[in-house]
């Protein structure tokens, strides 16, 4: 996974193209969030945030991920109800979840194809399909 320490002005010259106000803590939680590719829960996020910033609380946590899901810059993976992971690669793709590990890892979209999917509603567009692939060791 490739590295990219993003500097102060490049990630809140990225949050004003998204129409997102560039505070302290969003610019905090943002440079953490955009260091590398990568898949984060909220409380992976705040741990990592809170290593430096002890000042960033979980509620701001949820609600700049929140806004970022919102605004294009982060995909939402839900794993279960339970486990909900950050995506900061937006580009459709798909994830291979260790259930032993936790890990969430990518599946190029071109690697799997899709066939067959139902017919939609009426009036409906589909958006996307996003696949898990459970996996463990033998």
């Amino acid at each position: 996974m490739e590295t990219q320490t993003p500097d102060r002005s490049h990630v809140a010259e990225l949050l004003r193209q998204h129409d997102i106000i560039p505070t302290h803590q969003r610019l905090v939680i943002a440079k953490a969030l955009f260091s590398r590719r990568q898949h984060l829960s909220a409380d992976q996020l705040l741990a990592l945030v809170n290593q430096e910033h002890s000042e960033v609380s979980k509620a701001t946590i949820y609600n700049t991920l929140n806004l970022l899901e919102k605004k294009g810059l982060v995909r939402e993976v839900i794993i279960d109800p339970d486990r909900v992971f950050y995506d900061t690669y937006t580009i459709p793709h798909h994830h291979f979840f260790d259930v032993d590990s936790g890990m969430l890892m990518d599946i190029e979209s071109e690697e799997l194809r899709v066939e067959g999917l139902p017919k939609l509603p009426p009036g409906m567009i589909q958006e996307g399909v996003d696949i898990v692939v459970r996996i463990r060791h033998q």
